[in-house]
């Protein structure tokens, strides 16, 4: 049974989109407070209170037994896979704390998330993280696709574009990195909302210094990136240039726009 199934049972089939466009799964599911309903659009209290007496019915064990986590989301031990990891953090986050009052700035930060799972989520990619303003997500992790790094770029113009429309308390900008390469997938490191499948390889790094490195507004992608995307985008050469904790320097070019 999905969550869209699961949500149907409980007469709760208005909220299969809002839960599948905050990626929302089985994993997420156990963690969700009264909170982030709300924040999803789960206004009526009732149906809040609803949804949180069956997510704890969930736990027990006859329940647990029924309802079995999506075989897509289970890694039984280490595996080696080609991921495109996305670093994706908003321009001036430490400004807008400090004159945002804490419920505001809190909506922002609702918005920007909620931005972020739907554009990941309509690219095939899957988020891994919140990390306040920023966001880790990766392309290839669960699901693998041929074209991991273009919807990974995808993502990105489409992600930069829409935050920067964002109506919120303030005018938002993001900085977004992409890096592809090799990666050890392990296992589960963490506990509640803080649990994520935890990934070795430089891949991640590499993409965080892209993100750095990026305008705001831009797309700034690795070599491993670029060489599997052919002529699909407009790239900018931004040459070779060095980056904390790599010895080589690393050329990098900004995506711009898809070709036309």
């Amino acid at each position: 049974m999905d969550i869209a199934e699961w949500l149907r049972r409980l007469d709760l089939a208005q909220y299969v989109e809002a839960f599948a466009a905050n990626a929302i799964d089985w994993s997420v599911l156990p963690s969700l407070t009264a909170d982030d309903l709300q924040d999803i659009g789960v206004a009526a209290v009732g149906h809040r209170r609803k949804l949180l007496n069956a997510i704890a019915a969930l736990s027990e064990p006859a329940a647990t037994a029924s309802v079995p986590a999506p075989q897509s989301t289970i890694v039984r031990g280490a595996e080696r896979r080609q991921l495109s990891v996305m670093f994706c953090d908003l321009v001036g986050s430490t400004a807008l704390s400090a004159r945002l009052d804490p419920e505001d700035l809190r909506e922002v930060y609702g918005a920007y998330h909620t931005a972020v799972a739907q554009e990941v989520g309509r690219f095939g990619g899957f988020v891994a993280k919140y990390m306040g303003d920023g966001a880790l997500s990766y392309f290839g992790y669960p699901e693998a696709h041929e074209d991991d790094a273009e919807r990974a770029v995808r993502t990105g113009l489409a992600l930069a574009e829409r935050v920067a429309q964002l109506k919120t308390h303030a005018r938002l900008e993001s900085r977004i990195g992409i890096a592809t390469g090799l990666v050890v997938v392990g296992d589960l490191i963490g506990q509640g909302e803080a649990q994520e499948r935890g990934i070795v390889g430089e891949t991640p790094n590499l993409a965080a210094r892209m993100q750095e490195l990026a305008p705001p507004g831009g797309v700034v992608i690795v070599e491993g990136t670029r060489r599997l995307l052919g002529d699909l985008f407009e790239l900018r050469d931004l040459g070779a240039v060095a980056v904390k904790g790599f010895a080589a320097r690393v050329p990098v070019w900004q995506a711009l726009r898809p070709a036309r």
